[in-house]
């Protein structure tokens, strides 16, 4: 027989699947310092925001319009609202970046990714691993801001209704409904973020070249979606849609921008983690 048709040998009890398990690769990315800073900036946001408004006093609407910002006071709800609407744009892009980007780049900077494959961790395995716990952490992420903000905005301001600038309010368990709806359309319209910065990380072996270069990119998206003179072009990016989670928190809520931004969003992912699976595959990996 020869060496091609040979059967290659495997070592009695091994199995592929088995490999590299979730608790394992998600117990060593909790106790990395950049989860835990991560999680501490998250967590200290709506404490930093209560002392604002301590300091400045009730916001107020400026030349007789009113805001979801002017409202951040009238109870918990409204106070994790404005918490999600001021970091929505900017500040949950960070986690999502850096959980995503850092994920295989660091092990390579680190020069355990060839000792991790050598296990043998299949590749395809490996970033199945990597990116599912990333995504759990982004995840995470999202939903700590809210709850912290829910909680010190209820002790600070009282459990009330999610007052609408428009006019009307959502009584406070559909507010808590419609906050739930909210985050979760946050974290569907960050997998573009999620997606760039993973595939970079199979790119490069430095993570920050990965994480930054994600968030550099949807910095330029939503540059770009601020150009008018782009029309209906700006319909097919995603910082186009991230703010449609708006129109969940009305009292006839109103769903076709956030499911064509979900289209938007899964659409770009899913080329992106294709890209880096498809990628991977094929590199030579030597650190």
């Amino acid at each position: 027989m020869s060496a091609l048709t040979e059967p290659v040998e495997v070592a009695s009890g091994y199995r592929a699947g088995r490999t590299l398990p979730l608790r394992v690769e998600l117990a060593r990315q909790l106790r990395r310092r950049r989860t835990l800073i991560m999680g501490g900036i998250l967590a200290a946001l709506p404490f930093v925001l209560l002392i604002a408004f301590a300091i400045g006093g009730d916001p107020a609407g400026r030349n007789g319009q009113v805001t979801l910002m002017d409202t951040a006071t009238a109870s918990g709800a409204n106070f994790a609202a404005v918490n999600l609407f001021v970091s929505a744009g900017f500040l949950l892009v960070i986690p999502v970046a850096l959980f995503c980007g850092d994920t295989v780049a660091s092990e390579a900077s680190w020069s355990s990714l060839r000792y991790l494959l050598a296990a043998p961790v299949p590749r395809a395995r490996l970033l199945w691993s990597k990116l599912v716990v990333a995504l759990g952490l982004s995840l995470a992420a999202m939903v700590l801001l809210p709850v912290v903000a829910l909680a010190v905005g209820t002790a600070a301001y009282g459990w009330g209704p999610l007052q609408i600038p428009t006019g009307g309010a959502l009584d406070p368990g559909t507010a808590a409904q419609r906050l739930v709806v909210v985050v979760g359309y946050v974290f569907v319209s960050q997998l573009v973020t999620a997606g760039l910065a993973f595939w970079l990380s199979t790119r490069t072996d430095a993570p920050l070249g990965a994480v930054g270069g994600a968030v550099g990119l949807t910095i330029v998206g939503n540059v770009l979606d601020a150009v008018t003179a782009l029309g209906h072009w700006r319909d097919f990016l995603p910082a186009h849609w991230q703010f449609a989670w708006a129109d969940a928190v009305q009292p006839h809520p109103e769903w076709s921008g956030m499911i064509q931004g979900t289209a938007i969003s899964l659409t770009y992912a899913l080329v992106l983690i294709a890209l880096a699976f498809r990628g991977f595959a094929r590199k030579d990996v030597v650190s």
